[in-house]
């Protein structure tokens, strides 16, 4: 789960089914997740007398913490309308559309900075563990660090000549 976390670029969980307690981990690790409207989502553990608490740790840092208490303690599956709802997923849509709306996603990742998206993923990260005044400091500094980097220059130059930036990671 930490591999997906210092992943240079975002990981999109994709669900379409079943996640079910290390499923459900899998799925709030991730930067972001979809589902097809016919998935459900569960931590089961304790129908068997064996609590999900490593995917309590995970759900509980992306939905509230008495709707991941509610998951956790009840067992009680939920819909893909009920994990948008709450936040564990950021789409939903038919089976059928799926693929097509991950291919959107990551087409408009795939358009970005790569060195800037690792910037900008790792201090996102960092920051949520920071008071609110520390998160706005550091926040200002990773600004600093990335108006300095060439990719952020070739941005505002793209911009300005209203033309499609060339990264340094398509560089050959």
């Amino acid at each position: 789960m930490m591999s997906i976390r210092k992943s240079e670029v975002p990981v999109i969980g994709v669900v379409n089914g079943l996640a079910a307690a290390a499923g459900c981990q899998l799925v709030s690790a991730c930067d972001f997740a979809i589902a097809s409207i016919s998935s459900k989502f569960s931590t089961p553990g304790a129908n068997f007398g064996l609590v999900c608490a490593t995917p309590g740790v995970g759900i509980s840092r992306v939905i509230s913490r008495n709707n991941a208490a509610f998951m956790v303690l009840t067992a009680i599956p939920i819909s893909a309308e009920e994990a948008f709802r709450l936040g564990l997923v950021v789409k939903i849509a038919p089976t059928v559309e799926l693929e097509n709306i991950l291919a959107e996603i990551y087409a408009h990742i795939k358009s970005k900075s790569r060195p800037v998206m690792k910037l900008g993923k790792e201090f996102f990260y960092a920051q949520l563990d920071y008071p609110y005044e520390k998160a706005m400091k550091q926040g200002e500094l990773a600004v600093l660090k990335n108006m300095q980097h060439q990719d952020c220059q070739e941005g505002v130059l793209s911009f300005i000549e209203k033309r499609n930036p060339k990264w340094s990671h398509n560089e050959s």
